[in-house]
C-alpha cells in the first residue's frame, strides 16, 4: 500500500500541472506557430514596397495626407534632409506648406532588404520644385525602414540625405 502511495505521490510531482498555461509560454507558442507560417514570396514583398515608394513619391507631389496617414506608422519618426526631426503630423505639415509647389517628384536607384517582418529601403528622390518663390531642384538619399503587419507594410522610420550641391529644401 505504501508502495502505490508512494508512485502515485512521485506521478503527481512530476506530472505537468493542471492549471492553464502561463502568458509567457502562450507567446511563446504564439510566437514559434508564426515562425512556423509560410512566409509570402519575398519577391512581392520587395515589389510591395517598392510601389509604396512610387506611392510616396506621387503622395509628396500631389501634398496627400490621407496616404501619409495610411501609410506611416502613428509612431513614425524621421529626420528630413535639413536635419529636423519630425513625427508623422510634422511630416505631413511639411509635405503640405503652402511655400512649396511640386513640380515633379521621383524615386530611382532603390533597393530593399528585407529581414522577416522588417524592410529596408535605400533609394534617391529627385525633387523640382519651388520654395518660396524660388526654383529648385535636388537630389536626396533616402532610407525607410518598414514594419509588416496584418494589414500590410508601414513606414515607422525614415531619414533623407542632401546630396550635393546642397541647397533649401522643404523636406
Amino acid at each position: 500500500m505504501k508502495r502505490i502511495a508512494m508512485a502515485i505521490a512521485i506521478w503527481l510531482a512530476l506530472s505537468p500541472p493542471l492549471q492553464p498555461q502561463s502568458a509567457k509560454q502562450e507567446q511563446r507558442e504564439a510566437c514559434m506557430y508564426a515562425c512556423m507560417l509560410e512566409r509570402p514570396d519575398a519577391d512581392i514583398q520587395r515589389q510591395e514596397v517598392i510601389t509604396l515608394e512610387k506611392e510616396t513619391a506621387h503622395a509628396i507631389q500631389l501634398k496627400d495626407a490621407t496616404f501619409f496617414r495610411r501609410v506611416y506608422s502613428d509612431g513614425f519618426s524621421g529626420v528630413l534632409s535639413r536635419g529636423e526631426t519630425v513625427d508623422r503630423a510634422s511630416f505631413i505639415a511639411a509635405v503640405q506648406s503652402p511655400d512649396v509647389t511640386y513640380e515633379s517628384f521621383t524615386v530611382s536607384d532603390l533597393k530593399v532588404k528585407l529581414y522577416r517582418d522588417i524592410a529596408v529601403v535605400s533609394g534617391t528622390w529627385s525633387v523640382r520644385a519651388v520654395l518660396k518663390g524660388q526654383r529648385a531642384s535636388s537630389q536626396m538619399r533616402i532610407l525607410h525602414v518598414y514594419s509588416y503587419g496584418g494589414d500590410g507594410y508601414h513606414l515607422i522610420s525614415a531619414q533623407a540625405t542632401l546630396l550635393p550641391p546642397y541647397a533649401e529644401q522643404p523636406l
